[in-house]
């Protein structure tokens, strides 16, 4: 074992980019090191095209539709891996910002540049088609968002060069800025985009996925609602329920859910767009942001709406953190329902093994025969997850200064993360889980019968004192209830069977 670690440490090693290694867009030759990004490989390894930014020529290379800002920024920038991309449905919403503007500005700006502009984003293109995998830009290396406007910009703008017939890289007829970025600012554009891309995960993958949830368990809680079961507080035993009862409170968890991202969501409508670079619309016309945000609200189908106020929606991102926070309550709340359906579900034979989940695969590899409830461990895992995103969220989102927060990038990923991992969580945990749970009926109903709290009943007859020396009796002496009551003299046979009824304990007289 301590060989094979030594081979892979020496392996890392001699895959390390040697002292020489050039950086792309420098003379030398020296081919980068895996970890660099695949644009600034592609740089060394490809033909290349010259394109200029305001420091200088960079060689792009000319399989790509990106220009020379985004190669400069694959050089200044290693932080993370392919894992740490921005989100699809960022540059995806950033097309529909785009395409939004486009559709604006056509009125002064050339309408054939306009419509190129709106039909070329990645957003509208066919999901195969060959612009798509030129979006590679890192979270920790958008210098708050602006190299992501750039480089979608950069790829649009040659995009609708090519399609035009001209040459990639000559921002003519379609200049990156001059025209892509009309009207626009990376500070408004990207918190626009946001939130875009968070209303439309929420919509598409988050909310149905807790409605799949919510479904599953309340038909369980009705599946359940005559099985009388013991139960638990403080993880000890307490007076009786129904399993239907028990799961209920799971239905109202997951309802209360929804309603709290629901509750949140009026101000993720709320678009930063016409706010340009510090919120006073600096370069754009009057009715311009209420006209972007009707077109949005056209293309996605969803109700948005200008921000009333752009120095809040560049400088602070309280929505996101906001719609943050409903996440983290519902990571809570799945966290708590998984939990309690594993415990009820222990076993099968030494544990509590009132539930019997879904045999979903092997479990031990040492074991044989073992099944572990891993769709509750994935939910958990999911959860808590969850929790760790909505601390960066809160961290990003309190430290927006003067007119800019400059933690969008790694705000609206972790958003973004939370919703989509709580919707996949919650169709899995339906899908393989719940709808499959069975309740254990011999094991629940000799639970219950075994419980001292059923002493509970006897209260309002022969008061709390002498019920509990009855209950504390029958613990030390190994005895039921009905026999330690009967030895110590505080009641009859007949007196007992009456008043000790598990049905009679579900709810108020």
């Amino acid at each position: 074992m301590y060989r094979a670690l030594r081979l892979l440490a020496r392996s890392r090693r001699l895959r390390r980019a040697p002292a020489s290694a050039s950086a792309p867009g420098s003379s030398g030759a020296a081919v980068p090191p895996f970890w660099v990004p695949n644009a600034a490989r592609m740089a060394s390894q490809n033909s290349f095209r010259i394109e200029y930014d305001t420091f200088g020529e960079l060689k792009v290379p000319n399989d790509k539709y990106y220009g020379a800002q985004t190669v400069r920024s694959t050089m200044n920038f290693k932080i993370g891996g392919v894992t740490e991309r921005m989100p699809t449905y960022i540059i995806q919403a950033v097309g529909v910002r785009g395409s939004a503007s486009a559709s604006i500005v056509r009125n002064y700006m050339n309408s054939e540049l306009s419509s190129m502009i709106k039909l070329s984003p990645f957003y509208f293109e066919p999901k195969e088609n060959k612009a798509r995998k030129d979006y590679e830009l890192l979270i920790f290396a958008v210098c708050s968002s602006a190299y992501t406007l750039v480089h979608v910009y950069e790829v649009i703008s040659n995009r609708a060069i090519e399609i035009l017939g001209g040459e990639l890289g000559s921002k003519s007829p379609v200049h990156p800025n001059d025209h892509v970025n009309k009207s626009q600012s990376s500070n408004d554009t990207f918190p626009t985009a946001m939130h875009i891309a968070a209303a439309v995960e929420v919509h598409e993958v988050l909310l149905p996925g807790l409605q799949k949830l919510h479904d599953a368990l309340h038909a369980k809680s009705q599946e359940f609602a005559q099985i009388i079961k013991i139960g638990r507080t403080h993880t000890q035993d307490a007076v009786p329920l129904t399993l239907g009862q028990e799961f209920s409170g799971y239905v109202q968890q997951v309802a209360y859910a929804m309603a709290r991202i629901e509750a949140a969501m009026p101000r993720i409508y709320e678009l930063a767009a016409g706010g340009t670079a510090v919120g006073t619309g600096l370069n754009t016309r009057v009715g311009f942001a209420e006209k972007v945000a009707a077109k949005v609200a056209s293309l996605t189908g969803l109700p948005f709406v200008t921000a009333p106020n752009k120095f809040e929606a560049l400088a602070a991102h309280d929505a996101l953190v906001e719609l943050s926070g409903a996440m983290n309550t519902t990571a809570c709340s799945l966290m708590k329902i998984a939990n309690d359906i594993r415990f009820l579900g222990s076993g099968p034979r030494s544990g509590l093994g009132e539930l019997i989940l879904p045999e979903n695969e092997p479990g031990s590899s040492i074991m044989p025969g073992k099944v572990n409830p891993t769709q509750c461990e994935a939910m958990t895992m999911v959860a808590a997850q969850v929790m760790g995103n909505h601390v960066a969220v809160t961290v990003g989102g309190s430290n927006g200064h003067f007119e800019l927060n400059v933690f969008k990038p790694m705000m609206i990923k972790n958003v973004l993360h939370s919703a989509r991992l709580l919707g996949d969580a919650s169709v899995s945990f339906t899908e393989n889980c719940v709808v499959g749970i069975q309740a254990n009926t011999e094991r629940i109903n000799k639970l219950m019968n075994e419980s001292l709290m059923l002493v509970t009943a006897l209260n309002p007859h022969i008061g709390y004192d002498k019920a509990a020396k009855i209950a504390k009796t029958a613990h030390k002496n190994g005895s039921t209830l009905k026999e330690t009551a009967i030895e110590l003299g505080y009641l009859t046979a007949e007196q007992f069977d009456q008043w000790v009824k598990p049905k009679d304990m579900l709810g108020p007289k």
